[in-house]
Order: structure tokens, then sequence, then C-alpha cells
């Protein structure tokens, strides 16, 4: 075993140092080279889509070889000579990827988010990661059913576990709230080793919730079959959901009010023809740009939707395609692709960058 010392600087908040002990495995593809590989194409629906992309922008492949990689983040060091690196979760392998400009991937935690000994199904580790306000690594973790943080101790500290006494299914993604300190979090089927047909499962629906600094616990809304990936609009007064089922491939869209709970939702995007057509994926992770357009990992690819939820372009990977999450210096999207860490250049930046 051997520690692993960060020391993480987030939107200028104050530097938190955390350590753990991980197991560090062999680079998984350790390069020096900035010549990468590429895949798919942009795809462009209206000239809007022109000031998000450049028309030379290319999808870089990064890293390869993980069996379903989710949830990245980026974590910014200003002492680090490219000014910071990529985590993602690798879930079947429950563990956590660390990726450096230069240096390439390796495990940088493992387990990530199933600590059992007997064996729990396909999926057993953590899923969407964010950084709080303080730098500390947030954790949607599958196999133990819970929102973790990791401390400064360099242990874990359980967040959430349960809804009125119930346990929660498996939390699949987060964001943070206006405050920088509450968590708005989906609670999906997808960790269970057997889905929603599992025996373990406790709750008879998939919420959305709200977890406030004091550790309570609101759910928001189960009205979603599968809710999935989840973001604010950059004024915080609109909240994206998406729902990962097939029959109704689908973003949602809630007004917040001012409590932090949701009024009403409508339909923002609706991808289910996509996925009737055989494009691979499913809506997933989102993310928003500094102007309002929401990056949407769905059928195909990572779809750019204008405020108004018109489509504006396509970057087409070609593969099933999980999250996205901004990076460096806000402009450049990461995004995980199945088997793939992939990254594009954009002409804008992440909301709140």
């Amino acid at each position: 075993m051997r520690k692993l010392i960060l020391k993480p600087h987030y939107r200028d908040t104050v530097s938190f140092i955390f350590s753990i002990s991980i197991i560090l495995a062999v680079s998984l593809s350790a390069q020096d080279s900035l010549n990468f590989p590429t895949i798919g194409e942009i795809i462009r629906k209206d000239k809007r889509i022109d000031s998000l992309i450049a028309p030379d922008a290319k999808i870089e492949v990064l890293s390869s070889g993980f069996v379903w990689s989710e949830g990245p983040v980026w974590v910014p060091e200003k002492s680090h000579p490219h000014g910071g690196f990529i985590l993602f979760s690798d879930i079947p392998n429950n563990r956590v990827v660390r990726w450096d400009e230069g240096k390439g991937a390796e495990t940088w935690l493992q387990p990530s988010g199933y600590t059992g000994q007997a064996p729990y199904g396909g999926e057993p580790g953590c899923n969407g990661l964010i950084l709080d306000a303080k730098g500390r690594l947030i954790s949607c973790e599958h196999g133990d059913r819970r929102l973790s943080v990791l401390t400064e101790g360099g242990g874990k500290r359980t967040l959430v576990d349960n809804y009125e006494g119930k346990r929660l299914n498996s939390p699949n993604d987060v964001c943070l709230g206006a405050d920088g300190k509450t968590l708005y979090f989906t609670d999906p089927p997808y960790g269970l080793p057997n889905r929603w047909d599992d025996p373990l499962r406790e709750l008879d629906f998939c919420g959305v919730y709200r977890l406030d600094e004091k550790g309570e616990i609101t759910l928001l809304t189960k009205e979603m079959t599968r809710p999935n990936g989840i973001a604010f609009s950059p004024d915080f007064k609109t909240l994206y959901v998406a729902q990962s089922d097939p029959e109704a491939a689908i973003i949602k869209a809630f007004p917040v009010n001012d409590d932090g709970t949701l009024g009403e939702g409508s339909l923002f995007y609706d991808a289910t023809n996509l996925v009737k057509e055989g494009l691979p994926g499913l809506p997933d992770g989102l993310k928003v740009d500094e102007a309002g357009n929401l990056w949407a990992t769905a059928p195909g690819g990572v779809h750019v939707l204008s405020p108004e939820g018109k489509l504006l372009g396509r970057i087409a990977t070609g593969e099933k395609t999980a999250n996205c999450a901004w990076g460096n210096d806000g402009s450049v999207l990461y995004i995980t692709a199945d088997t793939y860490l992939c990254r594009i250049q954009t002409l804008t930046k992440g909301a709140g960058w």
C-alpha cells in the first residue's frame, strides 16, 4: 500500500489536503506524447454549434481498456505542470482511475464503491464523482449504496445511505446546489446485482433527492422511472435530470423553488426515437456551459442543447457514452465513453469556471 497526498484547488476556494491509501497499478496507457488517436465526428445541426465547437475540433482518445468508464471530475492543482488531472470511475472494476497529461492512467482508489467481500453484481464501484467547495471528493457508491465524502484523514464518511429508514437503491450522479453545500442526487437501481428485480431493493421508486449540509434528506420527485444524470442551469433556477429509460429516453427540466425543492417538471429533450433507430447509449450524464447550453450524453454521443432544448449538434463518439466533465481552464470537455476516456477542445467554458 502506498499513500498519495492530493492538494486540489477548486474554484479559488481554500486548498483542501486529503490523503488516502491506494493500490497503484501499472499505468494503463502510459504515454508522453500529445498525439492521440481520434474517434467519431462532430455532427452540426444548427449554426450556433460553430461558436461552441471549432470546425477542426477532434475527439481524442486519451486512454482505453476500461470495462465501463463513468463519472469524470477535474481536480485542479496549481502546482501540477499541466494544471491538474482527471479522476473517473471504472465501475465494474470497483475503482477510480487517475489520468495525467504526459503520464497516462493508473488506478487511484480501489475499492471505490463496494467494500464487501462477497461478489456483488456487475457494477459494484462508484459512479458519479464531484468535488465539494472544500475540494473533497464526493462519490456515488453503487455497492455500498451511499453518498460518501473522502475525509482529510484518508477514510470515507457516509453522507447518506437511506431514506426514511430504507436503504437507497444505488446513488448514480450528484451535483452541488447554489450554496455550494447542498447535494442533489439521483438513485436508480443500476448498482443492485439484479437491478429493479433485486431482492435487496427496499424502495419502490427511483428518486431524485436533496441532501443539505445538516444531513437532512428530502425526496424531490419520484416521477422519473430511471433518473440518472443531474445538473443545474448557471443561475440555479432550473435542475436538469436525465432518464435512462429506453421507452422514454428523455431529459426533464424542473424549476427550483426558493427553498431548494422542485416545481413541476417539463420535458426538455426527447431522444427516444434515436434509441429506436439503434444509436448506442441512453440519456446519462449532464454538464452545462457558461451560456446555459446543456452538454448531455445520450444515444450516439454528447448532445449539445440550447437553453431552450434545441439540438445544436452532437459529439458523435460512436460508443455508448456515459458522462462528461469540464476540465483544464474550463474549456476542455472530458468524456467517458464505454471503454474509453476522451476529450474535445471547445470554444466555451463550463458554468462556474
